[in-house]
């Protein structure tokens, strides 16, 4: 039979496999150590177990890390890693270095069911979740893994689609014996899952970001089929009772698409709607990264500037994202499994 994976078991779970195999109970945080701080590859390298209970280990379990198979380098220092995701799937993640910060973009799903027409992942189709251990392989494994202080789940996939795994996932990644990255740097994204909003601040503590595109329903149902099943008022609702909860801003993602969400009655439109729903916001302005097959192009600088000035005299935080790593397809919708140039993971 396969062995069973230790990376991407909790403290809790690994204090279960310990209590299972007769090990003593502090072995679990020992385990832990080795695998998330020490991050050895090996049972055979947790060197203060004995010789009888790493046999014990290695009887049912294995490691379970495995190194990025692929890496492609931009010319801004980006840096976009393909992972193996099982026997036939990969996922690719991006790691984005800042003088002050370096945060890694993080995949939960195999392709995508969201299917947002100005996302290339989408067309992908979807292939499966991802398990808590490949979701933690993505920053355990990281090359640049030290140097790592913000993490978002911004990849592959729609992170409420995968809400066990990821609830898992970032249980490791902020547990003092896990990997130890504080809940303020850690941000999850979504399309707008809207059952599960409401769930975040419970079982995560993270911070919350809408990919929301548009200011309007009628025009973010055309573009974002999620909105047919939650519509935009439903979502508001639900960014409204996380906010009462977590505090803070929530942030919401808007791609600039030419002649179609990007004028300045579009701004004044998403002034009112955060206003209505009475939601401390900052928009992420992000200029559009074309990919081939896309009929969208991107605003021009001006008007994305001019939108930019106009939601700040209302009030707002409205920054206009600089693009990276748009050489090797790692900028925002741009992610899609591949490997050796072929697509991978349909």
């Amino acid at each position: 039979m396969p062995k069973q994976t230790l990376l991407g078991l909790t403290l809790t779970e690994l204090q279960e496999v310990v209590k299972r195999l007769g090990m003593p109970g502090f072995s679990a945080k020992q385990i832990a150590s080795w695998l998330y701080d020490k991050k050895v590859n090996s049972i055979d390298d947790m060197t203060n177990l004995s010789l009888k209970h790493r046999d014990l280990l290695k009887d049912v379990y294995e490691v379970g890390a495995e190194a990025p198979v692929e890496a492609m380098r931009s010319t801004d220092g980006t840096v976009k890693y393909l992972y193996r995701a099982g026997d036939k799937n990969f996922v690719e993640a991006v790691y984005i270095p800042d003088e002050d910060r370096a945060t890694l973009c993080v995949s939960s799903q195999v392709g995508c069911k969201m299917n947002c027409k100005f996302c290339m992942t989408g067309k992908q189709g979807f292939s499966a979740n991802l398990t808590a251990n490949q979701i933690i392989n993505q920053i355990n494994s990281l090359p640049e893994r030290d140097k790592l202080t913000n993490v978002v789940m911004m990849g592959m996939g729609e992170p409420l689609q995968n809400y066990e795994n990821v609830v898992k996932a970032v249980e490791i990644l902020t547990d003092g014996e896990g990997i130890a990255i504080s809940k303020r740097r850690i941000t999850l994204s979504t399309s707008g899952i809207v059952p599960h909003i409401r769930d975040i601040d419970r079982d995560m503590g993270v911070k919350l970001a809408v990919s929301l595109h548009a200011s309007n329903n009628e025009q973010r149902s055309e573009i974002m089929p999620i909105n047919k099943k939650y519509p935009l008022p439903e979502l508001m609702q639900a960014c409204h009772d996380y906010q009462e909860n977590h505090g803070g801003y929530i942030t919401f993602e808007y791609l600039m698409l030419k002649d179609f969400n990007d004028t300045p009655a579009h701004a004044d439109e998403l002034a009112a709607l955060m206003k209505k729903y009475k939601i401390n916001a900052k928009f992420n302005l992000i200029a559009f990264n074309p990919w081939p097959g896309c009929s969208y192009q991107p605003s021009s600088n001006n008007r994305i500037h001019v939108f930019s000035q106009k939601l700040q005299d209302y009030g707002f935080a409205a920054p206009i994202r600089t693009a990276r790593g748009q050489d090797i397809l790692a900028a925002c919708g741009q992610l899609k499994s591949k490997k050796n140039g072929e697509q991978t993971g349909k």
